[in-house]
């Protein structure tokens, strides 16, 4: 089935794109016509993920390893788009990682590496948008429902996913001036790696019946309505995509 064209011409900037719900949303704005920088700093998963991306769409790419906590490194990324691409019209902030301790043991060595890529990834990568993004740009920030309702051992993911959806509402707020929208995606459970690396379910702390998990693709689906044109009337929302996961925890 031929799909919808409505990033052509567009360049994207997808961070964590190596695996999972960035890979699946670089391959979706690829397929619809997006040019799209991959950001990871995995090298090795990149360059595959960046194959794929290419082998799946027309689209035009560019890989990065990029490590998103530092300011520079994601400056960098983001002036290498530009000059590779002329321009910059979505940011999805992905990238994201989880550190299973109890209360009591996380250090604070485990909420720096878990704010660093999970909030100062994103702030990192909007400020640079509002330096450079022209009217009409769109940046989705993936947060997660552990914002809302959460789990033993996940302390410090669990408030920097929170406080994502204060910095989406912040972003939103001084976006709205420059033309450049912000806003957030929740996802449940999703059939990724770092679900298959919870610890939470291999101890059998979280149960997750199979009809509650969902794929990457279901919310690239989300993320590539939410940086549309179509969303242009969207602005600082947090979708919940959950499959109602959250109305019964």
């Amino acid at each position: 089935m031929e799909s919808f064209q409505r990033f052509r011409d567009r360049v994207v900037i997808v961070t964590g794109a190596a695996s999972g719900i960035g890979l699946a949303t670089a391959k979706r704005m690829g397929s619809e016509g997006a040019n799209v920088v991959l950001v990871d700093l995995n090298a090795d998963r990149l360059t595959a993920a960046e194959k794929s991306v290419a082998q799946a769409s027309a689209a035009k790419t560019w890989a990065s390893v990029c490590d998103v906590s530092k300011a520079e490194q994601v400056k960098a990324t983001v002036e290498g788009a530009l000059k590779r691409f002329g321009r910059l019209d979505t940011i999805v902030n992905n990238a994201g990682l989880m550190v299973f301790k109890p209360f009591e043991q996380h250090t604070v060595e485990d909420w720096m590496k878990v704010l660093g890529v999970d909030l100062f990834g994103a702030f990192f990568f909007i400020q640079q948008a509002f330096f450079h993004m022209k009217k009409g740009g769109s940046i989705v920030n993936v947060s997660s429902i552990h914002a809302v309702e959460t789990t033993p051992l996940v302390t410090s993911y669990a408030a920097t996913k929170a406080a994502v959806l204060s910095l989406t509402r912040s972003a939103s707020i001084e976006g709205e001036s420059r033309g450049i929208r912000v806003n957030a995606v929740l996802p449940g459970a999703v059939e990724t790696p770092m679900l298959l690396e919870n610890l939470n379910i291999k101890d059998g702390l979280e149960v997750i019946k199979q009809c509650d998990v969902g794929t990457p693709e279901d919310i690239a689906a989300a993320i590539t309505y939410l940086a549309s044109d179509e969303a242009r009337f969207i602005q600082g929302a947090n979708l919940r995509v959950d499959s109602g996961r959250l109305a019964h925890l």
